[in-house]
């Protein structure tokens, strides 16, 4: 007979009110290991996820996010669990001996099955069964469609992920390829990604794509792409370096080791960012540089977003308003309509929409309503008018450098922001926030002597 087990069970979820069944509590992860093996024709993913992490409090059970798939074997520090279950999304497991809080400790999870996405309020995500092949789409829950997780961005960790696929196929997935082996009909990629990455932002992306380099300078820039498409994405993605250029000199240094571009042959809705690359449709690459604002967005991203991620969801402005108004800037650096003119006309649209929303706190439903995005960049550029462009730059490189590769929430910019701009900024920015109502944009600011 087994020893009764004391103490408390960590929480089911990690509290998260936007996402309410997603994340675990107890622990932290700090390693995915992903041996995965992918067959397009049957759409079916066979899987050994390795994770280690860190124990919170003592562990008599555990839980991870997992939708859609089956488990066959779990084993917690080299032993068989004592059981395991999966019940909804989640898999909850019962180690064989108790793990004692703030030991570091291995689950290892064999599971199979035919991943698909997770329905929720803002439309299916994660993985996507495509014509030829399969994407990830993984904001804002969608990594339990294709992995065992402690689903939030607020736990980030490294991952090493290894794909086995047929070998007319390629594989792109997160951070450096570091191994590429053929076996029989099979090749097999492995990506190391050692930055921190939340899970929302693991990819992988399969298709019958061609390797391009786009550049070799200090940041180096590839695309991965159906041959078919290149001529037009050489037009299209051609003022990458530029965008490059001038966000590392107004947000501070690119955050990681390369950026990539994935253009798949499907058509997209929207793109869709991951750590270190973006995601694109085939619908996306018109040979006219049509979606040129996107492109800067998508790119913007790989520092509001990626290098940090929100500490809780309803900070996603800081995500979606940074990139927005990305957009702005890169439109101002090429010669198109400035960020005031910009701004004028979001400020004018949104005047005539309803006065509902709380960006600092928008609510699950609405938090990738667009009025998030439009208003969080009418946010910085009213930041931006009221201190001027010399502190306004200088803040957000300090925002950059202080929170990279971490978590970040609206009080602490605010908190940033105030350092240099006191009290006024403080109330300027709570207006914006915290309100119903548009406010109107501030003056601009005229530096003393002028």
């Amino acid at each position: 007979m087994k020893p009764a087990r004391d103490g408390q069970p960590p929480a089911a979820t990690i509290g998260d009110p936007y996402l309410p069944l997603s994340g675990n509590g107890g622990y932290s992860v700090a390693h995915y290991d992903l041996e995965l093996s992918y067959r397009p024709s049957a759409n079916h993913i066979d899987g050994w996820a390795r994770i280690t992490a860190w124990a919170g409090q003592r562990l008599t059970r555990l839980s991870m996010d997992l939708a859609g798939l089956r488990v066959a074997k779990v084993n917690v520090g080299g032993r068989a669990a004592d059981k395991f279950a999966v019940r909804g999304r989640k898999l909850i497991i019962w180690p064989a001996v108790d793990i004692a809080a703030g030991d570091e400790f291995q689950v290892e999870i064999r599971y199979w099955g035919n991943p698909k996405p997770i329905r929720g309020p803002w439309g299916d995500v994660g993985w996507e069964e495509l014509a030829d092949g399969a994407l990830v789409a993984g904001q804002p829950n969608g990594a339990p469609s294709w992995f065992p997780c402690n689903d939030h961005p607020s736990d980030k960790a490294t991952y090493r992920i290894t794909m086995t696929v047929n070998s007319p196929y390629a594989v792109v997935s997160n951070g450096a390829l570091v191994e590429r082996r053929s076996a029989a009909s099979a090749t097999t990629w492995v990506y190391e990604q050692v930055e921190p990455m939340a899970t929302y932002l693991a990819t992988v992306q399969i298709g019958r794509y061609e390797f391009v380099e786009l550049t070799s300078g200090a940041v180096p820039l590839r695309a991965v792409l159906p041959s078919r498409l290149r001529s037009r994405f050489a037009v299209d993605f051609d003022m990458q370096p530029e965008m490059m250029q001038l966000f590392e000199r107004l947000f501070g240094p690119y955050p990681f080791p390369s950026y990539c571009v994935v253009v798949t042959d499907d058509e997209l809705e929207i793109p869709v960012e991951a750590q270190g690359l973006s995601i694109f449709g085939a619908n996306h690459v018109d040979g006219h540089r049509g979606f040129e604002r996107l492109v800067a967005h998508e790119l913007a991203h790989q520092w509001f977003g990626n290098s940090f991620s929100v500490a809780r969801w309803q900070h996603i402005w800081l995500n979606e308003g940074f990139a927005c108004y990305a957009e702005w800037l890169w439109s101002e650096q090429s010669d198109g309509p400035t960020a005031d003119e910009l701004a004028e006309r979001a400020r004018a649209r949104l005047a005539d929409l309803p006065q509902d929303l709380v960006i600092a706190d928008p609510g699950p439903k609405l938090m990738f309503d667009d009025r998030v995005y439009q208003r969080g960049a009418l946010t910085l550029h009213a930041l931006r008018r009221a201190v001027g462009d010399e502190q306004f730059f200088a803040t957000l490189r300090s925002w950059t450098g202080a929170h990279r590769h971490g978590s970040v929430t609206t009080e602490e910019f605010i908190a940033l922001a105030a350092e240099a701009g006191g009290h006024d900024v403080v109330a300027l920015l709570s207006e914006w926030l915290y309100e119903l109502r548009v406010p109107k944009l501030p003056a601009r600011h005229r530096p003393a002597g002028r």
